[in-house]
This record gives C-alpha cells, structure tokens and sequence, in this order.
C-alpha cells in the first residue's frame, strides 16, 4: 500500500482518510480497501522513512488534522516504482508447490487439489462479474481492474487443465 499512497500524495498533499477515500473512488468495489488503521501505520511508516511529511492543519472546534506531503525522497522512490516493470513472474506459486509436493508425502491428491482450486477460481470469478455488474460504466479504472483479474483467472482455470492433463 505504500506505493499507492505515494502516488496520490504526488497529486496534492491529504490526510489519511481522504487517501482512502480516494483509493475507494478511483477503484471501487473492485479494490479491497484498506482500513483506516492500515492507512495511518502506512503513513507513519512511510514518514519515518522520510518519504512523507507531515503538516499539522489546525481546525475550529477539532483536533488539528495531520496533512501528509510528498517529500523529494518519496517522489524518488514513487518515481522509481513507475519506471520497474511488474513483476509477473510466478515460479514460486503456493498452489503449484502444494500440488506437486503434496501428494508425495501423502497429504493430499493431485485430482482433488486440482478440483478443490478450480472451484475456488470459479467462485472468485463469480465474485468478480458481481462486482463488474455493480460498478459504474464510467468507471473504467475498476472495470479494467475486474477484468484483468478475470483473465487472469481465465488463465489459472487453463492452466489447471494442464495440471490436470500432466500430472492428474
């Protein structure tokens, strides 16, 4: 979550609320939203590593309100992050692992692992269409969000096939 703060940060300095406001907005019910409490130890975090800054706005009536502001530092490192690409790579997956090392101790068969994620995959999909059908058509961020997600479930259910095909 980090990174995502400091992204935002880079467009106007925010209190932490207002960050997860707008995480919230931009990428709706698609994104699973941090709850506040993550946002704040983020924030703390990210200014202990002097990435962040933190302004004390007074308010009438209420406790002064902490702005947070991206320091030189923080746009190094938000600056750095966009320039990487992804990561992609899943050679460590936990399923695969499990798949294979698994049924060689006898914990567990290769057939109902295989099944056993395929219905998960098909439920995470289902999750997902219900998402994508109660999302704004505006809303493009959340719906490519969705639908990345779905072909990469897409992907997963092929690949569980071929599971299946070379190991089952």
């Amino acid at each position: 979550m980090r990174l995502p703060l400091l992204a935002l940060l880079a467009k106007e300095p925010a209190h932490g609320y207002e960050l997860k406001q707008a995480l919230e907005q931009i990428f709706g019910s698609a994104y699973p939203s941090p709850n506040i409490g993550q946002v704040y130890v983020t924030l703390s975090r990210l200014e202990k590593d002097g990435l962040v800054r933190v302004v004390d706005v007074e308010q009438v009536s209420r406790p002064n309100k902490k702005v947070y502001h991206l320091t030189p530092a923080g746009r190094a490192a938000l600056d750095a992050w966009a320039d990487e690409p992804a990561d992609g790579l899943r050679v460590r997956d936990d399923f695969f692992m499990k798949l294979v090392l698994a049924p060689m101790g006898g914990v567990a068969d290769r057939t109902a692992l295989i099944d056993r994620q395929r219905r998960h995959y098909l439920a995470l999909m289902r999750d997902l269409n219900e998402i994508a059908g109660r999302t704004d058509p505006g809303d493009r961020a959340a719906l490519l969000l969705v639908e990345g997600a779905v072909l990469h479930l897409k992907a997963d259910l092929d690949w569980l096939e071929r599971c299946r095909e070379e190991l089952g």
